[in-house]
């Protein structure tokens, strides 16, 4: 099995360092020998004795400025691990240090913790109760644990063990201690948690990307909506969709270069069906007579124009973007030609006409381009749309 990471989180002074040095044998967390990681706060240590590696953070902190240090330099590490070449500092296991002494920091860590780590989230988490040197309040301490990761439900389906742990022994008086324990329990439990870590970190990275080419996605789409508001907007008939080709093609084709299809003969194909469908296709060609035959609506032809061409570009889009992505996925193929064409011709059939005429009740003749591009935006995000 390759070696996972353990994240190590928490509030200063919960004994982060202790922890990690306890269970690498070694003080080096102490010392600051290992690898320092991407950013200065964050730092990786490793031995030939553990199964895992281990990531130092920087303590949550009661100022606001170092807690949002704190929480953008694991952000930063978590973005920096999905770069291809990187895959050795992703997040496998998160170790959620609550001091077992001072409880009532706890409840508010717990939201660091889900702001920190929101790209992780599927990866298995052990909360650490550390300095758990009273006994009686270990299960109180465990109740509070569960409660709070009870309210934070993304993350509730993620704590996998509670361990209280004393990393050294802690002198009580001449006559007592505490002696050290849970951290041969913690090693042994991370190991157990590690290969389901690793599949959960892949998946992690995986939505993370395809989330962010998704993002890129609709934003390439916003700016080519507003393209085609203006080109309709002027004063000449929009008898034919056909004039918005040259617009199709450059966002289509920057759609596809986002989702890393490869130009040759069986894409180009591909991409050509959706915008034929989109431009000369008698499904465009329908739409646009119905839309500019309701009656009862009191703007101006060239703003009427405007938000039907709008209107098509965004559905081809968003078209795009679902088809793109089934192709990135892997359950839909280049190949397929005759599923693209009926799925753009299904963005341009009734529920379409139904979302341009909610468009066209938005706006009104003062409404500027940008005004226009956002409402037909809106109209037509994914969240709007019935399931494909």
């Amino acid at each position: 099995m390759e070696k996972g990471n353990v994240l190590v989180i928490g509030n200063s002074g919960v004994g982060k360092s202790t922890l990690i040095n306890a269970v690498l044998g070694e003080n080096l967390a102490i010392t600051g020998f290992g690898t320092t990681g991407t950013t200065k706060e964050l730092s990786i240590y490793e031995s030939s004795e553990v199964p895992f590696r281990v990531i130092d953070t920087a303590g949550f902190e009661p100022s606001l400025l170092r807690e949002r240090a704190a929480i953008n330099a694991v952000k930063k590490w978590s973005k920096q691990s999905a770069k291809k070449g990187n895959e050795d500092t992703q997040i496998n296991v998160i170790w959620f240090c609550v001091d077992g002494t001072s409880s009532k920091l706890f409840p508010k860590t717990i939201k660091y913790l889900s702001k920190a780590t929101s790209m992780w989230s599927t990866v298995p988490i052990i909360v650490v109760i550390t300095k758990s040197y009273s006994v009686p309040d270990r299960e109180q301490n465990i109740d509070m644990i569960q409660n709070a990761f009870a309210m934070e439900k993304r993350y509730s389906k993620n704590l996998k063990k509670i361990i209280p742990v004393v990393a050294s022994t802690f002198v009580l008086n001449d006559n007592a201690y505490a002696a050290p324990e849970g951290i041969t329990e913690l090693i042994e439990i991370t190991h157990e948690l590690l290969p389901e870590g690793i599949k959960a970190a892949k998946t992690d990275i995986s939505t993370f990307i395809l989330n962010r080419k998704r993002a890129l996605a609709h934003g390439l789409v916003g700016v080519a909506t507003s393209g085609s508001v203006v080109v309709g907007a002027v004063p000449i008939a929009f008898s034919d969709a056909a004039i918005l080709a040259p617009l199709e093609v450059t966002m289509v084709n920057s759609l596809a270069k986002i989702y890393g299809i490869d130009k040759n003969e069986e894409s180009n194909r591909f991409l050509k069906s959706i915008v034929e469908v989109g431009t000369v296709g008698l499904a465009a060609k329908q739409a646009i007579n119905v839309l500019k035959a309701i009656p009862g609506i009191n703007i101006g032809a060239s703003l009427i124009n405007a938000i039907i061409a709008g209107s098509i570009v965004a559905a081809i889009g968003e078209g795009s973007i679902y088809a793109f992505e089934q192709i990135y996925l892997g359950k839909k193929s280049v190949n397929d030609i005759e599923w693209i064409r009926k799925l753009i011709e299904s963005k341009l059939s009734n529920q379409f006409i139904e979302r341009a005429m909610i468009a066209l009740k938005q706006i009104s003749n003062k409404s500027d381009i940008n005004q226009i591009a956002k409402i037909i935006l809106n109209t037509f995000e994914p969240s709007n749309e019935n399931a494909h």
